[in-house]
């Protein structure tokens, strides 16, 4: 019966005001707050190349034009508030074209185009804009790690593993490590930009357009490096975004493992770091506490980075292969939480770097108290006495019970426990004597006759130092490449708007 279909008694008027607040309205403010520049940037785009490629014709495109100037002119996006009259900033801008050049010119600059691409196209824009500003903090921070390197390089510390002293090393050399690892962390989120920076415009909803468009001169007025190729994958392809977070997710899962690090290396007990009273927080009741609250706040934002990053990654999970919303607005928005906190960890940590020390004297006696030395011991008699490594390392296990049971040190107070597990293991006399022993226990031989490929002496620091340096100049040029496309592109888009105005 007519009464019962649901279609001829809908009596409802869009929005709904539940959806309208639960839904529309954070969609809206997301979008005057990222994206109204990039609103801007398609629409000027999209109508320029219109009238390169004849679909609209240049009276028609000047109206559209002035129009846009005068929205831009008059239309404040921070005084926005959404009413439900509109169903996003889209159709906003739309009606505004409308009320000011009339329905049938201003709907034309919506020719062979879609929501669809022109989001995805938001998102990239608005991906690339922070992914850069990202990278230049992390360009700062491997610059600083660089220098502390530098710095640092025959600065000795104790090395830990397993949680305990294992070799004297470095400063210098567990810094490179961190280095090296931050440069994968890099290449990673500039490989992510690459990935991000191919425009979807003219893939309209899904297949393109019978008009004549030119995606290239769209994608090249926008300042991206090409188009991206299938007009399906356009809209329903959200590796640009899973790319950029991985990547995101990556590098502070990675940093925070250096922070843990400083977290422990500073504690009283250890105390090789040494953060100046800058860095330091005092407590309101033990007037004995120093306390590096920096460490802890770039733990807390490196987790907050991490577990934003990993967030998008899980709603992208399960999704159709299709354009949807699990992709859009309100996800993009959370995304960018996660930049927001990664800059803030990049730039603590560049300070924090640049100032801190390591603190000689409790290095020393921690390499004292450890005997960590011990492994040259083992590999020396090896060459020097024509042992097996078994032997010597038999040899110097039995010197360092001695040595740690006693409470001494390895320099002062090994060779009494040398002579006598020597002697023991081999039947004969050493030909070490308590001088020669003396120096090859000692931290500073230790680094000095590691010189093989990635090791801490000087000669593969000094390749290593080089290495990292180019890698920097590198991660400059790419920058700079892509901000001199965009910068040009800007230009060029900004010029030939200007010439359908007639301002020019």
């Amino acid at each position: 019966m007519p009464d019962s279909n649901p279609r001829l008694n809908d009596k409802s008027v869009f929005p709904d005001p539940i959806y309208k607040e639960t839904v529309l309205r954070p969609l809206f403010d997301g979008a005057k707050t990222h994206h109204v520049d990039g609103f801007r940037r398609i629409d000027r785009a999209h109508l320029v190349m219109l009238v390169e490629t004849g679909i609209l014709d240049r009276t028609q495109a000047s109206k559209i034009a002035g129009a846009l100037e005068a929205i831009d002119r008059d239309v404040d996006p921070a005084e926005l508030v959404y009413t439900g009259e509109v169903e996003d900033f889209f159709f906003l801008i739309e009606k505004e074209l409308k009320a000011r050049i009339g329905a049938d010119v201003a709907g034309r600059l919506h020719t062979a185009r879609s929501r669809n691409d022109i989001d995805h196209t938001l998102f990239k824009l608005g991906l690339k804009a922070r992914i850069d500003a990202l990278m230049v903090k992390a360009h700062t921070l491997l610059d600083t790690l660089i220098e502390a390197v530098d710095r640092e390089k025959a600065t000795l510390i104790v090395a830990y593993t397993h949680g305990q002293p294992a070799q004297p090393t470095t400063f210098g050399h567990y810094l490179s490590a961190a280095i090296e690892v931050f440069i994968r962390d890099i290449e990673r989120l500039s490989e992510a930009r690459r990935i991000v920076d191919l425009s979807p415009m003219g893939a309209a909803a899904i297949t393109t357009s019978g008009f004549p468009i030119d995606r290239a001169r769209v994608a090249e007025l926008l300042g991206f490096r090409a188009a991206l190729q299938n007009s399906y994958s356009c809209i329903a392809a959200v590796d640009y975004t899973t790319a950029t977070y991985s990547a995101v997710e990556l590098m502070f899962l990675h940093l925070g493992r250096l922070i843990q690090d400083f977290q422990f290396w500073t504690s009283f007990e250890v105390g090789q770091i040494y953060v100046p009273n800058a860095l330091v927080q005092i407590s309101s009741i033990m007037p004995q506490k120093r306390n590096p609250v920096p460490i802890e706040h770039m733990r807390l934002l490196a987790s907050q980075t991490f577990g934003r990053a990993r967030t998008m990654l899980d709603i992208m999970h399960n999704t159709p292969f299709t354009d949807m919303n699990d992709s859009e607005g309100e996800t993009q928005s959370v995304g960018y939480e996660a930049f927001h906190a990664a800059g803030r960890v990049l730039d603590l940590m560049a300070s924090f770097v640049d100032a801190i020390r390591i603190d000689p004297e409790k290095v020393a006696n921690n390499i004292r108290r450890s005997c960590i030395t011990i492994t040259e011991l083992a590999d020396s008699l090896v060459r020097l006495e024509d042992l097996s490594f078994r032997q010597a390392h038999e040899i110097a296990a039995s010197v360092a019970r001695s040595v740690v049971a006693g409470g001494g040190g390895l320099e002062d107070d090994g060779y009494g426990p040398f002579l006598t597990a020597f002697e023991a293991l081999t039947g004969r006399k050493p030909s070490l004597d308590m001088n020669h022993f003396a120096e090859i226990v000692s931290p500073e031989h230790f680094v000095a006759v590691r010189t093989r490929f990635g090791g801490p002496a000087p000669e593969p620091m000094a390749q290593a130092l080089s290495t990292y340096r180019s890698k920097s100049a590198a991660f400059v040029a790419e920058a700079q490449e892509n901000a001199a496309r965009e910068a040009k592109a800007a230009v060029e888009l900004d010029t030939k708007f200007k010439a359908l105005m007639g301002t020019a």
